[in-house]
């Protein structure tokens, strides 16, 4: 109904909405059309024009909502994930998804007393971690590190390493945009190396595209590189990791295992961790975490880095 309805007065009368109706294979009585009429009135700017018979129903100027180009499903989806849709899309595409998230939002706004229009009122997604605020990147080296990711062209940067404060430039072969927490990483190889590194795009002072196509190393998909442990920071190698847990981390990994092959035994009282891990600077952050919660059994190399870890944390602090 609240389509059919026109901008402006006279409007349609019940009775041409009631017929309207049952064309689209909705018959109901002429009577109930205008009792959801008037429930409908309460919600939305539609007004009875009931300054002469038959009275029309029309909307309010201004007041006229789009209900053909979005679903209100589509809305809370979009709502939901503008902000991260931001930092992956290329300028080009989020342009033109623009007026889709306006159009999302005033489309929650005008049904704001409808269940799934307050849904994402309620719902946030928060980090596991120390909530750490974004780095400042610059727009136009990103536009271009997306437009080069899109056509599939290398690319020459200008990028600070965080061990010199002195730009370098770069000719890179563009592979993967990646998103890890609050930092967009673009990984790459450079030159006519294979190895495949990674570049924080906040670091990137100047991009420029090239007509050059890339030459991705054999093999390479954005999932595989994932899964070989790159952006845990280390390299492909897993390690048996072994260690005593106390029961408050047993009951969490238990629910929220660290592998696949995961076990947890209960050995006189104590608990016992056995996981396969990707041996990775990622995991010796998620130990050091845990504090006196968790004691590394094995890989001795590990233990051994902890333990000198904590043990000049433990002199900082003396």
């Amino acid at each position: 109904m609240l389509k059919k309805l026109p901008a402006r007065g006279p409007g349609l009368t019940a009775s041409q909405i009631t017929a309207w109706l049952a064309q689209q294979g909705y018959p109901v009585s002429k009577r109930t059309v205008e009792r959801d009429l008037i429930e409908l009135s309460a919600s939305f700017g539609i007004v009875c024009n009931n300054k002469s018979i038959p009275y029309g129903w029309h909307w309010m100027p201004g007041k006229q909502c789009d209900f053909t180009s979005i679903e209100l499903t589509d809305a809370v989806s979009l709502v939901l994930v503008e902000s991260i849709l931001g930092k992956l899309l290329p300028a080009t595409m989020l342009g033109a998804l623009k007026p889709k998230f306006e159009l999302a939002r005033n489309k929650l706004a005008a049904m704001e007393s409808h269940r799934y229009a307050r849904w994402a009122e309620k719902v946030r997604y928060v980090a596991a971690t120390v909530n750490l605020i974004p780095p400042n990147v610059d727009e136009k080296a990103l536009a271009a590190v997306q437009e080069a990711l899109l056509q599939d062209v290398q690319l020459k940067i200008s990028y600070t390493s965080p061990s010199s404060k002195k730009p370098k430039e770069l000719t890179l072969h563009p592979l993967s945009l990646i998103q890890r927490g609050a930092t967009p990483y673009l990984a790459a190889t450079t030159y006519d190396y294979p190895d495949v590194r990674l570049y924080a795009i906040h670091r990137i002072q100047r991009a420029e595209i090239t007509d050059r196509k890339v030459i991705p190393p054999q093999g390479y998909t954005t999932d595989r590189y994932l899964a070989s442990g790159a952006m845990e920071f280390g390299g492909a190698a897993s390690v048996q990791l072994k260690a005593w847990v106390t029961n408050e981390l047993a009951i969490y990994l238990a629910e929220t295992p660290l592998s696949v092959n995961q076990e947890i035994r209960s050995i006189r009282g104590r608990y016992r961790l056995t996981a396969e891990v990707n041996d990775s600077w990622q995991l010796r952050w998620w130990i050091l975490s845990q504090g006196s919660g968790l004691i590394i059994v094995s890989p001795k190399h590990i233990r051994k880095g902890i333990y000198q870890t904590l043990k000049t944390a433990a002199a900082n602090y003396a």
